[in-house]
Order: structure tokens, then C-alpha cells, then sequence
């Protein structure tokens, strides 16, 4: 994670317990390695209608995050395995995008209004480019819209891309968006090109 070069290509496999750094150096580190983060997901993060957020995520960033757990919560027995099986599978492996989907609304009324009109987003999140349109994907395991119909602030989600779509997501000029389909929340935005060029990395 030192030292992260946005113009290469990030590792497409998951973390280990050799990447991850002792705590005592990590703490020394942190102050600079936050900036860096910061400034590096500068490039992979996208706005969509009103209260969406959307930071599309690889092995640093999530790498980042393991760090940032194993600091604040004291590097526990037996946490760093519990952190890798959380983590791992937010990491694309290649031919595939991941993204944490965020619903950002301050004020506690208001957040608690919108997220109760919105269950079943996750199933109304598309990505397109040239004739392509792929469906996001999500985690199974963890229901985030409740019985009630009232869904999370939180998505991980996952774009699956066959080889030739990859070819031409990454192909220069290739113009892409994000569409939230929801009947309560309809919107689409433009992928912009710097977080274009950063994202394409990952596949």
C-alpha cells in the first residue's frame, strides 16, 4: 500500500496477511497514508442524483480499510482473519468491477423517510457503455432492504464483465454511465473520464 502509483494497475487477488502491516509502523504511517487514500479515491469516486455516492473499490482501498480496522479496534486475536473474509470479496479479480454504494442524507428525518421509499435499489443499478448494459450484483448473505421495504445506507456491489466488454470499457473514447432505475429514485450520471481511466485499471 506505501507508495501507491495510480497509474498501475492494482493487484486483482486477495489480501494477505504478508500485506498487512505491523501496527506500531502502520500508526507511525498513518497520518500519510490517510492522505494518500484520500487523494487516490479522489479518481474513483462518482456522485448520482442527490444522495448517492458511489466509490468503486480495489485492493488498496480495501487494504486501506483492513489497516484502518485493525488500528482502531486493537488488532485483536483472530480480528485480521475476520477482517480479510469481510473484506476480500469487495476486491475485483479481474473482468469485473466492485463499488460501495452510498445513500448520504444528513438530517435523521429525512434519511429515514428516503431509505423506507427506496427497498430493492440494489436490484435497479445498472452500468452502460457502447451497446452494453450489465445489471450491479450484490451480496447475498446480508439482506439490505428489510421486510419493511426500508433498505440500508450501505451497498456493496459488483459489475461482471465478459472479456470483450472489459476490451471496451478500457478502449479510449469509450464513454459510460450509471443508472439507478428505482421508481422513487430515477437517476443516471455520467462516469467521469478521470474516474473512467482510474476504474479501467481494475478490470
Amino acid at each position: 500500500m506505501i507508495g501507491i502509483d495510480p497509474r498501475s494497475a492494482p493487484p486483482k487477488r486477495p489480501i494477505e496477511a504478508g500485506d498487512v502491516l505491523d501496527m506500531q509502523r502502520y500508526a507511525l504511517e498513518r497520518k500519510a497514508l490517510r492522505q494518500q487514500m484520500i487523494d487516490y479515491k479522489k479518481n474513483r469516486r462518482m456522485h448520482i442524483g442527490p444522495y448517492c455516492t458511489m466509490l468503486f473499490e480495489n485492493f488498496h482501498t480495501m487494504l486501506y480499510q483492513v489497516h484502518e480496522m485493525l488500528h482502531s479496534e486493537g488488532n485483536l486475536q483472530g480480528q485480521l482473519e475476520d477482517e480479510l473474509t469481510a473484506y476480500n470479496p469487495l476486491i475485483p479479480k479481474g473482468n469485473e468491477l466492485s463499488a460501495t454504494m452510498l445513500l448520504n442524507i444528513e438530517a435523521e428525518a429525512l434519511r429515514k423517510r428516503v431509505l423506507a421509499q427506496l427497498g430493492g435499489i440494489e436490484d435497479t443499478i445498472y452500468l452502460h457503455f457502447a451497446d452494453h448494459s450489465i445489471q450491479a450484483s450484490y451480496e447475498q448473505e446480508i439482506k439490505r432492504t428489510n421486510e419493511e421495504g426500508k433498505t440500508s445506507s450501505v451497498h456493496f456491489l459488483c459489475f461482471s464483465f465478459t472479456p470483450q466488454q472489459a476490451q471496451e470499457f478500457t478502449r479510449s473514447g469509450t464513454r459510460a454511465k450509471v443508472e439507478i432505475t428505482h421508481p422513487e429514485y430515477s437517476h443516471s450520471a455520467a462516469i467521469p473520464s478521470l474516474v473512467h481511466g482510474a476504474i479501467g485499471q481494475d478490470l
